[in-house]
């Protein structure tokens, strides 16, 4: 439909050159016979009848450009708006493409080349599938009308008037060349800006406390500088880019009135042509002189087209099967299972084997790098074990829909992110409106923030629960980040809880009171409690000590401290720190 929408607006367009023609051949034939009826009645009706045939050529071009300009319109409902469908389409394609891939994908990618791909490299397609083929088309319908036309009109005078086109084509084709290369050089400069200041922002606290502000201001300016140096030579380049143009078009105009003079002298053709020809020149102008422009967004679609393949083409590494959901009771057994990180080639864990029976609380212990967040990750399928299986009510992980698995399941994990949105929306962010009422909604939103002792904080804002929080929660300290954590796992009342060393930021006044609700919530569920600290772990029913990936020792508090291993070693150091802090 745009194809033939552009088709009938360029009829419409090079139609009203042709009435220009007859209506100056009819002003200087009617000149000449007012020549010769000078001084009769005759002159006047012949006046008048001019004028009414020159209002009719006037009406007809007046007419032409309103129908020129209702198809272009058309040709805008058609081309450009399909263009920003399927900007629509492919904005939703790679946003479900990036849910679909697994964990591992984003710690190996940026997230600011992943946003770069969903943003600007979809608006570069869209140039191509919108504008660039509006203007492709349009040049090809418009270039095969007028030059037929010329042709059929006076085949000696197109072929000069021609000459200068191919000039002006390769012309815009080189200049262009260098503008786009100059301007991806001003992009990648103003990409580097920008990440230099999203870093400073981000990290705004760190670069006051170490008084660093002027020197990052002089590092800025230093970018702003090269950015500024680098913009000002793609301004010089398209200062000489316009004038070129306008030189290369005034030629052909001149060669029109030339060439077509010489023409009308020898009778060859009428002066009318010559007004004809000067407007088919300007019309094939500025779609000759966009070719290079056509050209670099084509180049520039094509490579981020490419660069957005690259994900869509990416199969993610951890695939849910099909199936009905089921439900969790929250039994979970590891077999032998091994992990290696395949970035790094650390090795994790090392034929890790335990059992956790529904409603009981497995404990985990170890030092920094032993693999407990490993073994976390591994249980919420972030990743699959290299070796070994992990069963999970007596069935395969692997076969587990993840979706119904992972909903079972509170996760709090060790480093905390929070919504840019209010504290409410966080707690009941995983939590699936059901049948229930707002008011019951709240009531477990409450009772979850009292079990996680971060209600009385919470009511002490002028907002409350309404109180929006900054970007990942900066507003608020390290403990109310992580209780707000807590609350929000529990408030799912899940099948499995799992703490990855969620209290660490709290102080053991506090660590003491929200354990204490939480051994209530854990009586019933499955609980896989991972934390640094003995106080933390003493009252679970087994615990797990790990070192450098392998099961150290296993077994209870009282049992763990008896046998004089690594876990009393930790219990008697951390006891010493306690003692210190308080005689301090």
């Amino acid at each position: 439909m745009g194809i033939l929408f552009t088709i009938i607006s360029n009829i419409f367009a090079i139609y009203p050159a042709r009435l220009v023609r007859e209506s100056v051949d009819v002003v200087v034939e009617n000149l000449h016979l007012f020549r010769l009826f000078s001084g009769s009645e005759l002159l006047e009706v012949g006046r008048s009848r001019l004028l009414l045939l020159l209002l009719g050529f006037a009406g007809l071009i007046f007419l032409m450009a309103l129908l020129k300009g209702l198809f272009l319109f058309m040709v805008r409902q058609t081309i450009i708006v399909t263009s920003r469908l399927m900007e629509y389409d492919m904005k939703n394609q790679i946003y479900a493409q990036y849910q679909a891939l697994d964990y591992g994908f984003y710690k190996r990618n940026a997230t600011g080349d992943l946003m770069n791909r969903i943003s600007e490299d979809v608006s570069r397609v869209r140039m191509y599938l919108g504008p660039a083929l509006m203007y492709g088309i349009n040049l090809l319908v418009l270039f095969v009308l007028i030059i037929g036309t010329m042709l059929s009109v006076s085949p000696t005078l197109t072929l000069y008037v021609l000459i200068p086109l191919p000039l002006l084509s390769l012309a815009v084709y080189l200049v262009n060349s260098a503008i786009l290369k100059r301007s991806e050089v001003v992009q990648a400069q103003l990409s580097t800006i920008s990440s230099f200041v999203q870093e400073a922002f981000s990290g705004i606290r760190v670069l006051k406390n170490y008084g660093r502000e002027r020197i990052y201001g002089g590092m800025f300016e230093e970018g702003a500088e090269t950015y500024r140096r680098r913009n000002l030579d793609l301004v010089k380049l398209n200062a000489f880019f316009f004038p070129l143009i306008m030189m290369l078009i005034g030629l052909s105009t001149l060669l029109t009135v030339y060439i077509g003079g010489v023409e009308v002298s020898q009778g060859g053709i009428s002066a009318g042509v010559i007004a004809e020809f000067i407007i088919y020149v300007n019309m094939l102008t500025w779609p000759v002189a966009s070719l290079g422009w056509i050209t670099s967004i084509i180049q520039r679609a094509a490579a981020s087209q490419k660069r957005i393949n690259e994900f869509l083409d990416t199969q993610p590494a951890i695939v849910s099967p099909g199936g009905e959901p089921r439900i969790l009771t929250g039994q979970l057994e590891f077999r032998k299972v091994s992990f290696t990180y395949p970035d790094t080639g650390i090795q994790a864990l090392n034929e890790v084997s335990f059992q956790l029976k529904p409603g009981e609380t497995l404990a985990i212990a170890g030092r920094t790098g032993s693999g407990k967040t490993t073994l976390a990750q591994l249980v919420m399928r972030f990743f699959d074990p290299e070796s070994g299986t992990i069963r999970v009510d007596g069935i395969d992980l692997k076969n587990w829909p993840l979706e119904s698995y992972r909903e079972a399941i509170g996760y709090v994990p060790q480093e905390v992110f929070l919504f840019s949105d209010s504290i409410a929306q966080n707690i009941q962010f995983g939590l699936h409106r059901s049948n229930a009422s707002e008011d019951e909604l709240w009531k477990r939103m409450e009772q979850s923030a009292e079990q996680a002792a971060i209600h009385d904080s919470i009511i002490e804002f002028a907002k409350g629960y309404q109180t929006r929080l900054g970007e990942r929660g900066i507003t608020l300290s390290g403990g109310q980040k992580q209780r707000i954590s807590i609350a929000r796992a529990i408030i799912k009342e899940p099948a499995l809880l799992i703490f990855d060393d969620c209290l660490s930021a709290v102080d053991t006044e506090t660590e003491e009171k929200i354990l204490g609700h939480l051994r209530n919530i854990m009586k019933d569920r499955s609980t896989l409690l991972i934390s640094h600290r003995v106080s933390t772990l003493k009252d679970a029913d087994r615990i797990l000590v790990l070192d450098n990936g392998k099961v150290a020792e296993e077994g209870s508090h009282e049992t763990l401290l008896a046998s004089g291993g690594l876990y009393a070693e930790m219990y008697e150091r951390q006891q010493r720190e306690n003692q210190k802090s308080k005689g301090a």
